[in-house]
């Protein structure tokens, strides 16, 4: 397995220690979902997409290179390019692996990726591939699934000093408000 391993901090101007990272996975060709979730969250420094949708994810990081931090991992529908499977990425107060999923099998069970975080002291593991929403917290890792954005889902994730805090969002919840 490939890993691509870089460590990124911030901070913000007003010396708040705080930081919202966007998760986003498996747009299938749904560019619209893609672009309105990162302009629905502004806050966000950082956006992880994690899969089954690279084309779509290079045309956001094109538009909004200029304002977002963007870390993209290959799913088991992307095809061609140099962008790896799973990525591994210090961010302030937390450790964070990002994989599709496919290739730790998550659509059997979580060991797999379970095992791939804590193998790398991450407490943070981040996967798409079964479209369906997951959070689930267990000695010390935030496991996370944003679900798929083709269907209006996505991840939002509050790193600070005082924890680190998942939430998952809805599209729809946003314009029916």
């Amino acid at each position: 397995m490939q890993y691509n391993y870089t460590v990124v901090k911030f901070m913000k101007s007003d010396g708040e220690l705080w930081m919202r990272i966007l998760v986003l996975s498996d747009s299938h060709r749904h560019v619209s979902n893609l672009f309105a979730a990162i302009q629905n969250e502004p806050d966000a420094e950082i956006v992880y997409f994690l899969g089954d949708g690279l084309h779509e994810a290079e045309e956001a990081v094109s538009a909004f290179k200029d304002k977002k931090f963007f870390v993209l991992v290959r799913g088991n529908c992307d095809f061609g390019g140099n962008v790896a499977f799973s990525d591994i990425r210090s961010v302030d107060y937390a450790k964070i692996y990002a994989s599709h999923g496919a290739e730790e099998n998550v659509k059997l069970s979580y060991v797999g990726i379970k095992r791939a975080a804590r193998e790398n002291n991450c407490n943070i593991a981040l996967f798409g591939h079964t479209h369906e929403k997951y959070y689930s917290y267990e000695d010390g890792l935030h496991l996370f699934n944003p679900g798929s954005i083709k269907d209006g889902y996505y991840g939002v994730i509050d790193v600070t000093e005082n924890g680190i805090m998942c939430f998952h969002k809805n599209l729809l919840e946003l314009y029916f408000k």
